[in-house]
């Protein structure tokens, strides 16, 4: 029997269960309250869950069925490998980040993250602050926030997540759209999402074992 419990994120107070492909191997996410907040959990064996990219990707894909599920929650993100002893643990640190927790989810109430790649093609010569520039324009219009993250190849020309209104969305891909028709003879777009917002949030949480 798995005596443990690995938490992907914190709701608000609900009481929900979802079928689910989560980490290592389990298929049923449930969640454990205290006061206004909800963690969403599943069972699990072990304290030091192993970071393989199966379960990397099960940790996103799980976050991402709680942020649709019910016409879309809102959640904030635990990091991978936050796993806890029992349900007393975890209800202790729920009402030890009570505070930071509550107003995490008011700031980013209604709010989804985007990812954004514009790869340029090989063998191609392109402006890239001209791109960047234009296709920045864009996405700042139908967004709330954005955040740089690391051009790590010569060919990557944007880099970014976004913030998004869920009443924004459709205004946000078609900004995609946009861009991918006016530039999609040069470059590849890579949009991923949605996704919790990662980039914005910033709560360190520890995992009372």
């Amino acid at each position: 029997m798995s005596d443990h419990l690995y938490a992907y994120g914190v709701v608000e107070d609900a009481d929900f269960e979802l079928d689910v492909d989560g980490v290592a191997g389990a298929t049923h996410a449930y969640t454990v309250s205290h006061g206004p907040l909800a963690a969403v959990v599943t069972d699990i064996d072990t304290l030091d869950p192993e970071l393989t990219d199966e379960n990397a990707r099960a940790h996103d894909d799980v976050l991402q069925d709680v942020l649709l599920d019910a016409g879309g929650r809102t959640v904030v993100p635990m990091q991978f490998g936050s796993v806890f002893k029992n349900a007393r643990t975890l209800k202790n640190v729920l009402r030890g980040g009570r505070r930071a927790f509550t107003k995490s989810l008011r700031e980013i109430e209604g709010l989804a993250e985007f990812g954004v790649k514009l790869v340029v093609d090989e063998d191609v010569t392109v402006d890239a602050d001209e791109i960047r520039e234009a296709a920045s324009e864009r996405f700042a219009a139908a967004s709330v926030q954005e955040e740089e993250n690391d051009r790590f190849s010569d060919r990557l020309v944007m880099n970014r997540s976004y913030l998004v209104d869920r009443d924004e969305r459709v205004a946000f891909d078609e900004a995609v759209d946009a861009v991918t028709d006016d530039y999609g003879d040069v470059l590849t777009v890579q949009y991923t999402g949605p996704w919790p917002p990662y980039n914005f949030v910033d709560i360190e949480i520890g995992t009372q074992q």
